[in-house]
């Protein structure tokens, strides 16, 4: 008990102080899954939009399998990438395992399928209510599109806060890809789980701290954005 009273406030020290390292690995994970968040928004929100506003043969078989990958397991994702960037694999020029930018491809492949399945739940219910109005004005698809991303831009906000909150908190597929280098890949969660098993619960649970904040900083904004939308509707 004394040594965890005791790790617990070395922890609190490390996280009031800035620790360097912390810093370090708090800011490559927040670097890591912002860049995958934002390629995933760019890829998956227009495809999730036209799958919600077009109907065309096999389409639900599309939504189907949308829905299934999002449960993608992570380790797999890992795999999958790692694969593919390994010397031996079609994309091993780029010379890009365990680098940064590897970590960026999983969480990007692992989120992108959670955000285009979300973002097409909600354009779709947008759509079903003013599919009528578009038709009687005769709205050009594309300009359609373009409406309803504006105007489900406060869901599609928490459809990001949920794409993040899943990236941030990653370890299988990164931990595959990244290798977790000291200085180069460590990222919060494969961190946590090397300094666990050093039996250094100081660094382990400063970092855990971190991660739970950041949780609950997103839930709170997911709570918020959620509050202004049904504000928005009642408006």
């Amino acid at each position: 008990m004394h040594d965890l009273d005791a790790a617990l406030g070395l922890a609190l020290t490390l996280v009031v102080t800035a620790d360097a390292d912390l810093l370090e690995i708090v800011g490559l994970s927040m670097t890591v899954s912002m860049t995958a968040l934002a390629l995933s928004c760019a890829i998956a929100m227009p495809f999730g939009a036209l799958l919600g506003t077009c109907r065309f043969p096999g389409r639900g078989a599309v939504v189907v399998a949308l829905n299934a990958m999002m449960g993608l397991p992570p380790v797999v994702v890992g795999l999958l990438v790692y694969l593919l960037l390994s010397n031996a694999g079609p994309l091993g020029f780029l010379h890009l395992l365990y680098t940064p930018g590897a970590m960026i491809i999983a969480q990007t492949v692992l989120i992108t399928p959670i955000v285009a399945a979300l973002t097409r739940q909600a354009i779709e219910d947008l759509h079903t209510e003013y599919a009528e109005q578009f038709r009687s004005l005769a709205v050009p698809g594309h300009v359609a599109i373009a409406a309803l991303l504006w105007d489900g831009r406060w869901s599609l906000l928490t459809v990001a806060l949920a794409g993040f909150g899943r990236a941030i908190s990653e370890v299988g597929a990164v931990i595959i890809v990244g290798g977790n280098i000291n200085h180069l890949t460590r990222v919060m969660t494969t961190a946590i789980a090397l300094e666990t098993s050093k039996g250094d619960l100081a660094m382990a649970l400063a970092l855990g701290l971190v991660l739970m904040t950041l949780a609950l900083v997103v839930n709170a904004l997911v709570f918020a954005v959620r509050h202004q939308t049904e504000r928005h509707a009642h408006a």
